[in-house]
């Protein structure tokens, strides 16, 4: 291990930052007005514990979440403003590029719910890409470098969204995480 060390005054405990071996401090390094040296922070949820957080992690189902929101404007703690929230641009996209998913809408009950999937990764779009077409996703699985999926479910009438699922695709991902976990029957891996 190769450590990072500051000391303020010769009273003041030492602060080490530990890197892994054949590793750098991220950034610069600099020192601030009381002489104390400063390394690159990664922001990255979990950086500092050590958790993987890059895209070649899980899918993830956001289904007991929704369904708890559901709940919950049912039993009028969440009013339909605070439910019905959806960004202008993500409706535009659920109108123009939504893939029906099949659903009723779990607030309005009147307007069939689609699906939007943005993929975020390297060498896109800061705000990611909203995928068009089931063959504009099938050449992110193909890709070299590993990109994240999101899939949003839309109420174009009531301006419901909620997250659906999350999962990685492109370089080194297997293709069991296509499918999503409510179309998996019994005779299928990861059921």
């Amino acid at each position: 291990m190769q450590y990072i060390g500051r000391r303020t005054t010769p009273a003041d405990p030492p602060v080490t930052l530990r890197l892994k071996p054949g590793t750098q401090p991220a950034g610069r390094v600099s020192r601030d007005r009381r002489g104390v040296t400063l390394g690159g922070v990664s922001f990255r949820p979990g950086a500092l514990e050590g958790v993987q957080t890059s895209p070649t992690g899980g899918r993830v189902e956001y289904l007991l979440a929704r369904n708890a929101v559901i709940r919950e404007f049912r039993k009028g703690r969440l009013s339909r403003l605070d439910v019905c929230d959806a960004h202008p641009e993500l409706l535009r996209a659920a109108r123009n590029l939504g893939r029906p998913s099949g659903d009723r809408c779990p607030i309005c009950e009147d307007a069939d719910l689609v699906d939007v999937t943005f993929v975020f990764g390297s060498r896109l779009p800061p705000g990611g890409r909203c995928v068009a077409t089931q063959t504009e996703l099938a050449r992110f699985w193909r890709r070299k470098e590993p990109v994240v999926c999101y899939v949003i479910e839309v109420c174009v009438g009531c301006s419901w969204n909620h997250l659906a699922r999350m999962y990685p695709a492109g370089a080194g991902v297997d293709a069991v995480a296509r499918k999503s976990l409510r179309g998996r029957t019994a005779t299928q891996p990861g059921s």
